[in-house]
């Protein structure tokens, strides 16, 4: 996300908005401020905070969005009136001879993309979000939190620590060679700055990684950007000798290495897992 609002803002800062067109109805969580408010305004940046795109104009509401799992942005240039399946809203700029704009869809059957308009007194769903990786705030949650829960768990939850997820969860864990179903407040203070580490050394390589790709975000699949997350079955890329094992849950599933994470021990892979006996 942080790569793909780098990338919008070199294509659409600076320009005004000409038009918003609402393409999937149930993607829209706010009804006021509407988005007329908006149109005619220049673009002064598109940020990001924890997964949503923050869009900030030079006057009126903002836009935020959350692109969930399968929600993708594609840049049209020029625009397009075509209503793909799974498009839920075209932002249209001012510009070139002929504009651009940005559609926004999901893959699959799941509508969980959504986006808000916001005055400026409402932060909307950015309230109350965990501290970022690469600051401080967030190398001191590592260094003093008790929390019981899985560590799997306070990693993707955006109200503890922002902007990981499942995915490179599951790979910062297997760099950390920490269980997923450890709990951060056992951890030792070896572990928790192993666990920083990790963290700064699997962003900076995903960042740089994502630096590369133009345009928007329209693949279906991601997944190949992952040194162990969805790869069940294969080897450990650290050389233990051993196979990636999994825990399913109902609606995702979680990948690590018994021996480099888990003491040789198997995690049950079945809903509400807990390690075999």
């Amino acid at each position: 996300m942080q790569a793909l609002s780098e990338r919008l803002t070199e294509s659409l800062v600076g320009r005004r908005l000409r038009e918003v067109r609402l393409l999937g109805f149930s993607s829209l969580k706010t009804v006021s401020p509407e988005s007329a408010e908006l149109l005619g305004h220049t673009l002064m940046s598109v940020a990001r905070r924890a997964k949503y795109l923050v869009f900030t104009f030079d006057h009126g509401p903002r836009i935020v969005l959350h692109l969930s799992q399968a929600g993708r942005v594609d840049i049209e240039e020029p625009p397009k009136v075509t209503r793909p399946r799974g498009a839920a809203a075209r932002f249209t700029f001012d510009g070139d001879p002929r504009g651009r704009a940005i559609l926004i869809r999901e893959f699959g059957t799941h509508r969980k993309a959504a986006w808000w308009i916001l005055g400026a007194d409402d932060d909307g769903p950015l309230k109350g979000l965990g501290p970022e990786p690469f600051t401080a705030k967030f190398s001191q949650l590592i260094r003093t939190s008790t929390s019981n829960r899985r560590l799997h768990s306070d990693l993707r939850d955006q109200r503890v620590m922002s902007g990981i997820g499942r995915g490179w969860g599951d790979d910062i864990l297997h760099q950390a060679r920490l269980s997923p179903f450890g709990a951060m407040g056992s951890l030792s203070a070896i572990e928790r700055e192993r666990l920083i580490e990790a963290v700064d050394k699997v962003l900076s390589q995903a960042l740089a990684a994502e630096r590369t790709r133009v345009g928007g975000l329209s693949e279906s699949s991601l997944s190949g950007r992952f040194a162990v997350h969805g790869r069940f079955g294969e080897p450990c890329p650290l050389p233990c000798g051993d196979t990636l094992a999994r825990v399913s849950f109902e609606s995702y599933e979680m990948t690590y290495c018994p021996s480099c994470q888990t003491k040789g021990k198997v995690l049950a892979d079945r809903r509400l897992s807990r390690l075999l006996k």
